[in-house]
């Protein structure tokens, strides 16, 4: 055991996107309240400028009577100082500007078609990832140069088709692909024992799940509380909340907030599927034919969730900015609460220090049935003394099948046409999506149209 702790005060950890505003400062808030690891953490960002914002951010914490955990931070200008003996990879990066993210959003508005998110599926997540494919690849690239042992936690949208490209690129890789949204189901979950049974102080730790399915269209076709099966009370739970739904206590209406939702999504594909869909409202509704939840704007109302603009995302960064200014300037503290993220427990259980399960995105290794080996895949595993075991998560039914699996061959047309640079095939892919039902002459104007608005990230395309 003393192996082990001296290794786990000793980690590398490579952060590509280093000058991150989100994604970064949670992680650095997780390893500073964990006393039983620390080390060194490489910040790699190609605005430098942040990354080293972020260096004094992070060193600053040392200094923290709460601090456990020692970390030190230095911000780099390469890939090959960053991954250099790195024994963790992080990746959290924005592929393209505001400008970019603007065209993949609000584009398609001007031909009728809404996202309510953009980055994973729709016109918006197709855009997104024929950009950050080319970066996924370089990264993949560089990783098995300086540090093909590396375990790589990758937080980047679309999720699936960045860990696809991983793997595409260097199959040894040892990769997997995080994300937050099963845990609010989880968090849900826990709600509803409190409101329907009465059984109240529970966290989503408390609940046990099985998962399936693809990012941000993930399932749960089981789920307990100390061995009760939880799906006849969240039955009941959805036929009283269907109409006006619901949200959790101290959580911002959904008005107020364009993250939060009423899960009145959730809850009508419950009942349409009798599965629990594990993600937000904003994510599954992209998911699904575009009259669905789609609409128009008064459609995204009824169902009491919102679309979110870039003139959002504007603002929350310039905040951030300014934040982080302060924080710089001594004139605000760095707050060090818990994220509810995993990346610090699982890399307590890849170096040996714990054992745990939780939902990962992984390449299809038969742990589901029905979806093509190699396919990036939302299942529970169980991280363990530097393992990685995905846990059989069984099978759709036909119907839920028919849904995920147009997505999942999608999402491989798109990684063949980025690989290949090939905009007929990225065509192909684009009017697939169950989002773009318009004219095929609109679809190929305003495919034509959004492609131009990121050739800079696409050279040597031809058709």
């Amino acid at each position: 055991m003393k192996i082990r702790e001296n290794k786990a005060h000793k980690l590398n950890i490579a952060y590509l996107g280093g000058g991150s505003r989100g994604w970064a400062w949670r992680l650095m808030a997780d390893l500073a309240l964990e006393e039983s690891l620390s080390g060194m953490v490489r910040l790699y960002d190609l605005d430098f400028a942040a990354a080293q914002e972020n260096e004094a951010i992070g060193n600053s914490l040392l200094q923290r009577p709460e601090t456990k955990g020692k970390w030190r931070y230095q911000a780099v200008t390469s890939l090959k100082e960053a991954l250099s003996g790195a024994d963790f990879v992080i990746i959290s990066i924005l592929p393209g500007t505001f400008q970019e993210m603007a065209s993949d959003v609000h584009t398609p508005e001007e031909y009728g078609i809404y996202q309510s998110v953009g980055d994973t599926v729709g016109p918006g997540g197709l855009m997104r990832a024929l950009r950050t494919i080319p970066i996924y690849v370089d990264f993949a690239e560089k990783i098995r140069a300086y540090s093909p042992k590396a375990w790589v936690i990758n937080y980047t949208n679309p999720m699936s088709l960045c860990t696809r490209t991983l793997y595409e690129v260097f199959p040894g890789i040892k990769a997997f692909g995080c994300c937050h949204e099963v845990f609010h189901t989880q968090d849900l979950l826990a709600a509803m024992l409190a409101d329907i049974a009465g059984i109240k102080g529970l966290t989503r730790n408390d609940i046990k799940i099985n998962v399936l399915g693809i990012n941000h269209f993930t399932w749960i076709n089981q789920a307990t509380y100390q061995g009760t099966d939880l799906f006849p009370m969240y039955r009941a739970f959805v036929d009283k909340y269907y109409t006006e739904g619901f949200q959790l206590a101290g959580e911002a209406n959904w008005q107020d907030d364009v993250f939060r939702c009423a899960n009145r999504v959730k809850f009508d594909l419950f009942k349409k599927y009798g599965l629990i869909a594990a993600a937000g409202d904003r994510h599954l509704a992209e998911f699904m034919p575009a009259k669905m939840y789609l609409k128009d704007p008064a459609t995204v109302e009824q169902w009491r969730f919102q679309l979110t603009p870039v003139r959002f995302r504007i603002k929350q960064k310039e905040d951030n900015d300014r934040f982080r200014s302060r924080v710089i300037a001594g004139e605000e503290q760095f707050p060090l609460t818990p994220s509810g993220e995993e990346g610090v427990r699982q890399i307590k259980a890849l170096v040996g220090l714990d054992d745990l399960v939780t939902n990962i995105n992984l390449p299809n290794q038969g742990q589901m049935e029905g979806v093509p080996a190699g396919a990036v895949i939302e299942t529970n595993a169980l991280l363990t003394g530097g393992q990685l075991r995905p846990v059989v998560a069984g099978a759709f039914p036909s119907d839920v099948q028919n849904l995920t699996i147009r997505h999942i061959y999608n999402q491989e047309t798109i990684l063949q046409a980025a690989l290949k640079k090939d905009v007929n095939l990225a065509f192909r892919a684009f009017i697939n999506d169950p989002l773009v039902q318009i004219d095929p002459q609109q679809a190929e104007a305003l495919f034509t149209r959004m492609l131009e608005n990121i050739k800079e990230y696409l050279p040597g395309w031809v058709n």
